[in-house]
Parts: C-alpha cells; structure tokens; sequence
C-alpha cells in the first residue's frame, strides 16, 4: 500500500485550492489586460518620405522572423501582429507610434515598446 496521503509511486497528491465552503474549485487562467501604447521620438526630418526607407530597414531588422508586419497608406505606416495593431506617423518633427496590444502581444509589451523604439530612433537619424 503506502502511506496515506501518497500515491503508490511516492509521489504527493496534489490538492486544488478551495472555496469558502471547502469545495474544490479549478483554477482560471487569465491574460493581462489589453493596454494601449504611445511612443515618440523627435526628428529633423520634414517628411515621411526621408523616414520612409529607414524605417522600413529598421523594422525588418528588429522583427526578422516576420513576426510583425507592416504597410504604408499615405503618410501612414500601418503595423499588424499577433495580438497587435498599431501605426507610425510624423507628427510635429515627431515620429509617434501608436498600438493597441491585446493577448499575447500585450504579455510581450516590454519588448515590443522596446524593439519599436530602437526601430523609431533609428529612421529618425
């Protein structure tokens, strides 16, 4: 048999946590909540045009694996992922980004902030 409390290999039963009444409960996996970011990086450049091919570069550098993808309408730069929507205009000698993270971009937003960033920075010279 064994001692109680153990399963026959040894190994401790494992209990679910409990309610108020003592009951059992499953535990719910979560995500965090969807957040918005806003990103700007001052630039001399007059327009989006100049910005244009570095940062096009700049992007495929930071997301090689194609993870991000990315379109131009006008003067906009359109940004899609998994879990993410956003964009990149100039705006007042800035370039400013903006995008909508939900799961699992959002439990990324470290590194996207940062790697968006890095790519801002460097179109803007």
């Amino acid at each position: 048999m064994g001692r109680p409390g153990f399963r026959q290999r040894g190994w401790p039963q494992r209990k679910g946590p409990k309610d108020g009444k003592g009951r059992e409960v499953t535990p719910v996996v979560t995500f965090a909540a969807m957040s918005d970011l806003t990103l700007e990086t001052p630039t001399g450049k007059a327009s989006i045009s100049e910005v244009r091919p570095a940062l096009d570069a700049a992007l495929k550098a930071q997301f090689p694996g194609g993870m991000l993808k990315w379109s131009w309408d006008g003067d906009v730069c359109n940004l899609t992922g998994p879990g993410a929507k956003g964009t990149i205009v100039l705006e007042d000698g800035k370039l400013v980004g903006r995008a909508h993270l939900g799961p699992p971009a959002s439990m990324m937003r470290g590194v996207i902030e940062t790697k968006i960033t890095a790519a801002m920075k460097k179109a803007a010279g």
